[in-house]
Protein backbone atom coordinates (compact mmCIF):
# COMPACT_ATOMS: atom_id res chain seq x y z
CA UNK A 1 0.00 0.00 0.00
CA UNK A 2 1.58 3.28 -0.97
CA UNK A 3 1.80 6.20 1.24
CA UNK A 4 -0.79 8.02 -0.37
CA UNK A 5 -3.01 5.16 0.27
CA UNK A 6 -2.29 4.33 3.38
CA UNK A 7 -3.21 8.05 4.52
CA UNK A 8 -6.49 7.77 2.93
CA UNK A 9 -7.72 4.86 4.71
CA UNK A 10 -6.81 6.29 8.00
CA UNK A 11 -8.60 9.72 7.30
CA UNK A 12 -11.64 7.86 5.91
CA UNK A 13 -11.65 5.22 8.95
CA UNK A 14 -11.22 8.71 11.48
CA UNK A 15 -14.62 10.48 9.77
CA UNK A 16 -16.14 7.39 9.79
CA UNK A 17 -15.83 6.74 13.95
CA UNK A 18 -16.55 10.16 14.57
CA UNK A 19 -20.25 10.33 12.50
CA UNK A 20 -22.69 8.50 14.78
CA UNK A 21 -24.53 5.62 12.94
CA UNK A 22 -27.80 7.36 12.81
CA UNK A 23 -28.81 11.04 13.78
CA UNK A 24 -31.61 11.56 16.33
CA UNK A 25 -34.28 13.07 15.83
CA UNK A 26 -35.33 16.25 17.51
CA UNK A 27 -38.52 16.76 19.28
CA UNK A 28 -38.71 20.60 20.22
CA UNK A 29 -41.01 21.08 23.43
CA UNK A 30 -42.20 24.70 24.89
CA UNK A 31 -42.92 24.88 27.82
CA UNK A 32 -44.54 27.44 30.83
CA UNK A 33 -42.31 26.27 33.82
CA UNK A 34 -39.43 27.80 35.63
CA UNK A 35 -37.45 27.34 38.68
CA UNK A 36 -37.62 24.45 40.31
CA UNK A 37 -40.62 22.75 38.55
CA UNK A 38 -38.73 23.78 35.30
CA UNK A 39 -35.78 21.79 36.99
CA UNK A 40 -37.83 18.61 37.47
CA UNK A 41 -39.93 19.01 33.87
CA UNK A 42 -36.09 18.87 32.36
CA UNK A 43 -35.03 16.14 34.13
CA UNK A 44 -38.04 13.87 32.72
CA UNK A 45 -37.20 15.33 29.03
CA UNK A 46 -33.64 13.91 29.85
CA UNK A 47 -34.50 10.58 31.25
CA UNK A 48 -36.86 9.94 28.44
CA UNK A 49 -33.73 10.63 26.09
CA UNK A 50 -31.56 8.71 28.39
CA UNK A 51 -33.65 5.75 27.40
CA UNK A 52 -33.51 5.38 23.94
CA UNK A 53 -31.60 6.70 20.99
CA UNK A 54 -33.67 7.17 18.35
CA UNK A 55 -34.58 10.41 19.69
CA UNK A 56 -34.05 13.52 21.82
CA UNK A 57 -36.70 16.01 23.52
CA UNK A 58 -35.45 19.26 23.64
CA UNK A 59 -37.17 21.60 26.43
CA UNK A 60 -37.36 25.19 26.23
CA UNK A 61 -39.26 27.75 28.27
CA UNK A 62 -40.91 30.28 27.13
CA UNK A 63 -42.33 32.33 29.51
CA UNK A 64 -45.87 32.53 31.55
CA UNK A 65 -48.37 30.15 30.39
CA UNK A 66 -50.27 33.27 28.26
CA UNK A 67 -46.83 33.76 27.19
CA UNK A 68 -46.00 30.23 25.67
CA UNK A 69 -49.33 30.13 24.38
CA UNK A 70 -48.94 33.36 22.79
CA UNK A 71 -45.65 32.24 21.10
CA UNK A 72 -46.64 28.82 20.15
CA UNK A 73 -49.61 30.23 18.22
CA UNK A 74 -47.09 33.20 16.29
CA UNK A 75 -44.84 30.07 15.57
CA UNK A 76 -47.46 28.00 14.28
CA UNK A 77 -48.78 30.94 11.97
CA UNK A 78 -44.77 31.14 10.68
CA UNK A 79 -44.27 27.52 9.96
CA UNK A 80 -41.67 27.53 13.18
CA UNK A 81 -44.06 25.66 15.75
CA UNK A 82 -42.49 23.11 18.22
CA UNK A 83 -43.41 19.57 18.05
CA UNK A 84 -44.93 19.80 21.26
CA UNK A 85 -46.58 23.08 23.28
CA UNK A 86 -47.87 22.68 27.13
CA UNK A 87 -50.75 25.32 27.27
CA UNK A 88 -52.94 26.04 30.65
CA UNK A 89 -56.41 24.53 30.98
CA UNK A 90 -58.00 28.14 30.25
CA UNK A 91 -56.28 27.98 27.19
CA UNK A 92 -58.23 24.70 25.84
CA UNK A 93 -61.25 26.33 24.39
CA UNK A 94 -58.39 28.08 21.77
CA UNK A 95 -56.33 25.19 21.20
CA UNK A 96 -60.02 23.48 20.21
CA UNK A 97 -61.04 25.87 17.82
CA UNK A 98 -57.64 25.74 16.14
CA UNK A 99 -58.45 23.87 13.26
CA UNK A 100 -55.23 22.15 11.63
CA UNK A 101 -53.17 23.33 14.18
CA UNK A 102 -53.34 20.11 16.55
CA UNK A 103 -52.69 16.69 16.34
CA UNK A 104 -54.94 15.18 18.22
CA UNK A 105 -53.49 13.11 21.50
CA UNK A 106 -55.86 9.71 20.94
CA UNK A 107 -55.13 10.01 16.90
CA UNK A 108 -51.04 10.69 17.97
CA UNK A 109 -50.83 7.46 19.56
CA UNK A 110 -53.24 5.49 17.50
CA UNK A 111 -51.35 5.99 14.22
CA UNK A 112 -48.06 5.06 15.82
CA UNK A 113 -48.68 2.05 17.23
CA UNK A 114 -48.45 3.24 21.07
CA UNK A 115 -50.80 1.79 23.81
CA UNK A 116 -53.53 4.51 24.87
CA UNK A 117 -56.16 3.55 27.53
CA UNK A 118 -58.45 6.64 28.76
CA UNK A 119 -59.70 4.92 31.08
CA UNK A 120 -56.10 4.23 32.59
CA UNK A 121 -56.46 7.66 33.40
CA UNK A 122 -58.06 10.13 36.04
CA UNK A 123 -61.33 10.73 35.00
CA UNK A 124 -61.66 14.40 36.05
CA UNK A 125 -58.34 14.96 33.67
CA UNK A 126 -59.82 13.43 30.76
CA UNK A 127 -63.29 14.79 31.08
CA UNK A 128 -61.59 18.22 30.93
CA UNK A 129 -59.77 17.67 27.72
CA UNK A 130 -62.07 15.60 25.93
CA UNK A 131 -64.15 16.58 23.02
CA UNK A 132 -67.83 15.81 22.41
CA UNK A 133 -67.15 12.27 21.53
CA UNK A 134 -64.74 11.54 24.39
CA UNK A 135 -61.69 11.66 22.46
CA UNK A 136 -59.13 12.89 24.72
CA UNK A 137 -57.20 15.90 22.61
CA UNK A 138 -54.12 16.74 24.81
CA UNK A 139 -51.49 14.67 27.10
CA UNK A 140 -52.73 15.05 30.41
CA UNK A 141 -49.16 16.24 32.01
CA UNK A 142 -49.25 19.22 35.13
CA UNK A 143 -52.86 18.70 36.29
CA UNK A 144 -53.77 20.17 39.28
CA UNK A 145 -56.65 21.90 41.94
CA UNK A 146 -56.78 24.33 44.60
CA UNK A 147 -56.53 23.59 47.96
CA UNK A 148 -56.60 25.12 51.58
CA UNK A 149 -53.00 25.70 53.46
CA UNK A 150 -52.87 26.62 56.74
CA UNK A 151 -50.52 27.34 60.33
CA UNK A 152 -50.67 24.83 62.43
CA UNK A 153 -48.69 26.48 64.76
CA UNK A 154 -50.86 29.65 64.88
CA UNK A 155 -53.64 27.62 65.48
CA UNK A 156 -52.56 26.04 68.07
CA UNK A 157 -51.70 29.51 69.39
CA UNK A 158 -54.85 31.16 69.48
CA UNK A 159 -56.19 28.16 71.13
CA UNK A 160 -57.62 26.26 67.67
CA UNK A 161 -57.13 22.57 67.70
CA UNK A 162 -54.41 22.61 64.97
CA UNK A 163 -55.88 18.39 63.45
CA UNK A 164 -58.98 20.75 62.87
CA UNK A 165 -59.12 23.10 60.10
CA UNK A 166 -62.38 25.09 58.90
CA UNK A 167 -64.83 22.84 56.50
CA UNK A 168 -67.17 25.68 55.89
CA UNK A 169 -66.62 29.45 55.23
CA UNK A 170 -68.49 30.16 58.20
CA UNK A 171 -65.85 28.42 60.17
CA UNK A 172 -63.24 29.95 58.55
CA UNK A 173 -64.62 33.67 59.24
CA UNK A 174 -65.05 32.34 63.11
CA UNK A 175 -61.44 30.77 63.08
CA UNK A 176 -59.78 33.69 61.06
CA UNK A 177 -61.61 36.30 64.05
CA UNK A 178 -60.34 33.99 66.83
CA UNK A 179 -56.87 33.63 65.45
CA UNK A 180 -56.29 37.69 64.93
CA UNK A 181 -57.86 38.55 68.38
CA UNK A 182 -56.08 36.36 70.05
CA UNK A 183 -52.68 38.16 68.09
CA UNK A 184 -51.67 34.98 67.07
CA UNK A 185 -51.28 36.46 63.75
CA UNK A 186 -52.28 39.44 62.02
CA UNK A 187 -54.33 38.08 58.96
CA UNK A 188 -56.81 35.38 59.05
CA UNK A 189 -56.51 34.03 55.58
CA UNK A 190 -55.18 35.15 51.97
CA UNK A 191 -55.93 33.66 48.43
CA UNK A 192 -54.21 33.33 45.05
CA UNK A 193 -55.80 32.93 42.12
CA UNK A 194 -59.15 34.86 42.74
CA UNK A 195 -61.17 33.85 39.26
CA UNK A 196 -59.93 30.14 39.27
CA UNK A 197 -60.38 29.75 43.41
CA UNK A 198 -62.81 32.16 44.80
CA UNK A 199 -65.19 32.48 41.32
CA UNK A 200 -64.72 29.18 39.11
CA UNK A 201 -63.92 26.58 41.98
CA UNK A 202 -66.82 28.23 43.92
CA UNK A 203 -69.09 27.98 41.36
CA UNK A 204 -68.02 24.57 41.30
CA UNK A 205 -68.20 22.89 44.46
CA UNK A 206 -71.20 24.41 44.88
CA UNK A 207 -72.50 23.34 41.96
CA UNK A 208 -73.51 26.84 40.51
CA UNK A 209 -73.61 27.42 36.47
CA UNK A 210 -70.12 29.47 35.29
CA UNK A 211 -71.74 29.77 31.75
CA UNK A 212 -74.67 28.38 29.56
CA UNK A 213 -73.88 25.28 27.57
CA UNK A 214 -72.62 23.19 30.23
CA UNK A 215 -70.30 26.15 31.04
CA UNK A 216 -68.47 26.08 27.59
CA UNK A 217 -68.28 22.38 26.93
CA UNK A 218 -70.91 22.74 25.02
CA UNK A 219 -69.31 24.61 21.72
CA UNK A 220 -69.20 28.40 20.92
CA UNK A 221 -72.71 30.58 21.49
CA UNK A 222 -72.31 30.07 25.35
CA UNK A 223 -72.44 32.92 28.11
CA UNK A 224 -71.15 33.75 31.42
CA UNK A 225 -73.35 33.92 33.97
CA UNK A 226 -71.41 33.57 37.47
CA UNK A 227 -72.95 36.58 39.04
CA UNK A 228 -75.77 34.24 40.66
CA UNK A 229 -76.88 35.07 44.14
CA UNK A 230 -73.39 32.17 45.89
CA UNK A 231 -71.51 33.91 43.89
CA UNK A 232 -72.34 37.70 45.08
CA UNK A 233 -72.71 36.37 48.54
CA UNK A 234 -69.52 35.13 48.61
CA UNK A 235 -67.85 38.22 46.98
CA UNK A 236 -69.81 40.40 49.54
CA UNK A 237 -68.28 38.55 52.57
CA UNK A 238 -64.58 38.36 50.71
CA UNK A 239 -65.35 42.59 50.73
CA UNK A 240 -66.47 42.21 54.19
CA UNK A 241 -63.96 40.12 55.51
CA UNK A 242 -61.18 42.25 53.57
CA UNK A 243 -62.49 45.67 55.71
CA UNK A 244 -62.26 43.81 59.07
CA UNK A 245 -58.99 42.33 58.12
CA UNK A 246 -59.68 38.96 58.36
CA UNK A 247 -58.93 38.49 54.19
CA UNK A 248 -55.65 39.74 52.95
CA UNK A 249 -56.05 40.58 48.83
CA UNK A 250 -52.77 38.86 46.78
CA UNK A 251 -52.75 40.67 43.90
CA UNK A 252 -54.74 39.93 40.31
CA UNK A 253 -53.88 36.50 37.99
CA UNK A 254 -51.78 34.30 40.11
CA UNK A 255 -51.74 37.11 43.47
CA UNK A 256 -48.45 37.02 43.48
CA UNK A 257 -48.22 38.82 47.17
CA UNK A 258 -50.71 35.80 48.93
CA UNK A 259 -47.81 33.21 49.33
CA UNK A 260 -45.30 35.59 51.01
CA UNK A 261 -48.47 36.54 53.24
CA UNK A 262 -48.22 32.83 54.68
CA UNK A 263 -44.66 32.38 54.68
CA UNK A 264 -43.74 35.01 56.68
CA UNK A 265 -47.13 33.94 59.18
CA UNK A 266 -48.70 37.15 58.48
CA UNK A 267 -52.03 35.13 57.29
CA UNK A 268 -52.93 31.79 58.69
CA UNK A 269 -54.63 30.27 55.94
CA UNK A 270 -53.64 30.36 52.28
CA UNK A 271 -55.34 28.89 49.56
CA UNK A 272 -54.27 28.12 46.18
CA UNK A 273 -53.20 25.36 43.59
CA UNK A 274 -52.14 22.06 45.05
CA UNK A 275 -48.85 22.42 42.65
CA UNK A 276 -47.91 24.94 45.03
CA UNK A 277 -47.38 22.11 47.80
CA UNK A 278 -43.53 21.67 47.53
CA UNK A 279 -43.20 25.34 47.42
CA UNK A 280 -44.72 25.46 50.49
CA UNK A 281 -43.34 23.55 51.99
CA UNK A 282 -39.58 24.85 50.98
CA UNK A 283 -40.68 28.31 52.35
CA UNK A 284 -42.39 27.23 56.02
CA UNK A 285 -39.90 24.98 57.41
CA UNK A 286 -40.49 27.63 60.71
CA UNK A 287 -43.74 26.14 61.18
CA UNK A 288 -45.54 22.86 60.39
CA UNK A 289 -48.30 23.24 57.26
CA UNK A 290 -51.94 21.80 57.63
CA UNK A 291 -53.92 20.53 54.25
CA UNK A 292 -57.74 20.74 54.05
CA UNK A 293 -60.26 21.07 50.96
CA UNK A 294 -61.33 24.48 50.42
CA UNK A 295 -64.38 25.23 52.01
CA UNK A 296 -67.65 25.72 51.18
CA UNK A 297 -70.81 27.08 52.44
CA UNK A 298 -72.94 24.77 54.35
CA UNK A 299 -76.46 26.72 53.89
CA UNK A 300 -76.30 26.02 50.17
CA UNK A 301 -74.89 22.44 50.34
CA UNK A 302 -74.07 19.99 52.73
CA UNK A 303 -72.78 17.86 49.89
CA UNK A 304 -69.46 20.25 47.94
CA UNK A 305 -69.13 18.77 44.40
CA UNK A 306 -66.09 18.45 43.61
CA UNK A 307 -63.28 20.79 42.56
CA UNK A 308 -62.01 21.30 39.15
CA UNK A 309 -59.02 21.02 37.36
CA UNK A 310 -56.31 23.61 36.99
CA UNK A 311 -52.60 23.30 35.77
CA UNK A 312 -51.65 22.49 31.63
CA UNK A 313 -51.22 19.52 28.76
CA UNK A 314 -49.55 18.73 26.21
CA UNK A 315 -50.53 19.48 22.70
CA UNK A 316 -48.65 18.06 19.58
CA UNK A 317 -49.02 20.76 16.78
CA UNK A 318 -49.37 19.65 12.86
CA UNK A 319 -46.61 20.67 10.41
CA UNK A 320 -43.95 17.80 11.62
CA UNK A 321 -42.41 15.07 9.73
CA UNK A 322 -43.81 11.15 10.80
CA UNK A 323 -40.39 10.57 12.03
CA UNK A 324 -41.10 13.38 14.92
CA UNK A 325 -44.43 12.66 15.96
CA UNK A 326 -43.16 8.45 16.21
CA UNK A 327 -41.09 10.41 18.78
CA UNK A 328 -43.30 12.27 20.42
CA UNK A 329 -45.53 9.20 20.96
CA UNK A 330 -43.00 7.52 22.66
CA UNK A 331 -42.00 10.44 24.67
CA UNK A 332 -46.31 10.34 26.06
CA UNK A 333 -45.96 6.79 26.71
CA UNK A 334 -43.04 7.15 29.03
CA UNK A 335 -44.42 10.46 30.52
CA UNK A 336 -47.39 8.73 31.51
CA UNK A 337 -45.95 5.67 33.26
CA UNK A 338 -46.67 4.91 36.53
CA UNK A 339 -42.79 5.57 37.66
CA UNK A 340 -42.43 8.91 35.92
CA UNK A 341 -45.61 10.03 36.71
CA UNK A 342 -45.76 9.03 40.41
CA UNK A 343 -42.07 10.91 41.39
CA UNK A 344 -43.85 13.95 39.22
CA UNK A 345 -46.89 13.70 41.35
CA UNK A 346 -44.55 13.16 44.65
CA UNK A 347 -41.80 15.73 44.22
CA UNK A 348 -44.50 18.57 43.03
CA UNK A 349 -48.20 18.10 44.28
CA UNK A 350 -49.58 18.21 40.66
CA UNK A 351 -52.14 15.03 40.71
CA UNK A 352 -51.11 11.57 39.30
CA UNK A 353 -52.70 11.76 35.90
CA UNK A 354 -53.04 8.10 35.76
CA UNK A 355 -54.98 5.36 38.44
CA UNK A 356 -51.85 3.43 38.03
CA UNK A 357 -49.53 6.45 39.36
CA UNK A 358 -52.05 6.68 42.18
CA UNK A 359 -51.91 3.26 42.96
CA UNK A 360 -48.11 3.16 42.86
CA UNK A 361 -48.24 5.51 45.58
CA UNK A 362 -50.34 3.87 47.97
CA UNK A 363 -48.23 0.94 47.64
CA UNK A 364 -44.93 3.10 48.32
CA UNK A 365 -46.43 4.06 51.55
CA UNK A 366 -46.21 7.85 50.23
CA UNK A 367 -49.80 9.38 51.48
CA UNK A 368 -49.20 7.10 55.04
CA UNK A 369 -45.86 8.99 55.30
CA UNK A 370 -47.08 12.32 54.17
CA UNK A 371 -50.21 13.29 55.47
CA UNK A 372 -52.70 16.12 53.16
CA UNK A 373 -50.76 14.70 50.37
CA UNK A 374 -54.05 13.36 48.99
CA UNK A 375 -56.42 16.04 50.16
CA UNK A 376 -55.99 17.03 46.10
CA UNK A 377 -56.95 13.53 44.98
CA UNK A 378 -59.74 13.10 47.14
CA UNK A 379 -61.35 16.27 46.79
CA UNK A 380 -61.42 16.74 42.78
CA UNK A 381 -62.62 13.17 42.57
CA UNK A 382 -65.22 13.32 45.30
CA UNK A 383 -68.67 12.55 43.84
CA UNK A 384 -69.81 12.33 40.46
CA UNK A 385 -69.04 15.57 38.34
CA UNK A 386 -72.73 17.41 37.49
CA UNK A 387 -72.47 19.65 34.15
CA UNK A 388 -71.69 22.79 36.86
CA UNK A 389 -68.52 20.72 37.86
CA UNK A 390 -66.91 19.12 35.23
CA UNK A 391 -65.33 22.01 34.67
CA UNK A 392 -65.38 25.22 32.28
CA UNK A 393 -63.90 25.85 28.46
CA UNK A 394 -64.21 29.15 27.18
CA UNK A 395 -62.46 30.96 24.23
CA UNK A 396 -60.16 33.20 25.62
CA UNK A 397 -60.74 32.59 28.89
CA UNK A 398 -56.81 34.36 29.67
CA UNK A 399 -58.92 37.58 29.01
CA UNK A 400 -61.99 36.82 30.76
CA UNK A 401 -60.06 35.81 33.95
CA UNK A 402 -58.21 39.72 33.55
CA UNK A 403 -61.94 41.08 33.56
CA UNK A 404 -62.72 38.81 36.53
CA UNK A 405 -59.44 40.04 38.17
CA UNK A 406 -60.35 44.04 37.82
CA UNK A 407 -64.06 44.00 38.91
CA UNK A 408 -62.91 42.30 42.23
CA UNK A 409 -60.47 45.26 42.62
CA UNK A 410 -63.40 47.73 41.79
CA UNK A 411 -65.13 45.64 44.44
CA UNK A 412 -62.23 46.07 47.50
CA UNK A 413 -61.92 49.84 46.82
CA UNK A 414 -65.75 50.12 47.27
CA UNK A 415 -66.32 51.64 43.86
CA UNK A 416 -69.00 48.86 43.25
CA UNK A 417 -70.97 46.17 45.01
CA UNK A 418 -70.45 43.04 44.32
CA UNK A 419 -73.75 42.41 42.34
CA UNK A 420 -72.19 45.40 40.44
CA UNK A 421 -68.51 44.25 39.93
CA UNK A 422 -69.96 40.71 38.78
CA UNK A 423 -72.42 41.84 36.65
CA UNK A 424 -69.64 43.83 35.08
CA UNK A 425 -67.54 41.34 35.02
CA UNK A 426 -70.07 38.84 33.05
CA UNK A 427 -70.75 41.56 30.54
CA UNK A 428 -67.48 42.20 29.66
CA UNK A 429 -66.45 38.75 29.67
CA UNK A 430 -69.43 37.70 27.06
CA UNK A 431 -68.21 40.43 24.68
CA UNK A 432 -64.66 38.72 24.51
CA UNK A 433 -66.93 35.68 24.21
CA UNK A 434 -68.81 37.08 21.15
CA UNK A 435 -65.16 38.35 19.97
CA UNK A 436 -63.63 34.69 20.05
CA UNK A 437 -66.78 33.62 18.07
CA UNK A 438 -66.39 35.83 15.77
CA UNK A 439 -62.56 34.75 15.11
CA UNK A 440 -63.41 31.16 15.04
CA UNK A 441 -66.81 30.64 12.65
Amino acid sequence: MSKNTLCLSVGLAAMLSATPAMAQTEIAWWHAMDAELGQRLEAIAQGFNDSQDEFVVVPSYKGTYPETLTAAIAAFRANEQPAIVQVFEVGTGTMMAAEGAVNPVYKLMADNGEPWDPSAFLAPVTGYYSDTDGNILSMPFNSSTPIMYYNKDVFEKAGLDPETPPKTWAELETMSRQIMESGAAPCGFTSGWISWVQLENLSAIHDQPYGTLENGFGGLGTEFTFNGPVQVKHWENLKNWADEGLFEYGGPVGGGDAPPKFYAQECAIYMNSSASRAGVINNSKEFEVGFAPLPYYDDVTTDPKNSIIGGATLWALNGKDPAVYKGVAQFFTYLSSPEVQAQWHQATGYLPITNAAYDLGKEQGYYEANPGSDIAINQITRGTPSANSKGIRFGNLTQARTVVDEEFEALLSGSKTAQEALDAAVERGNQILRDFEAANS
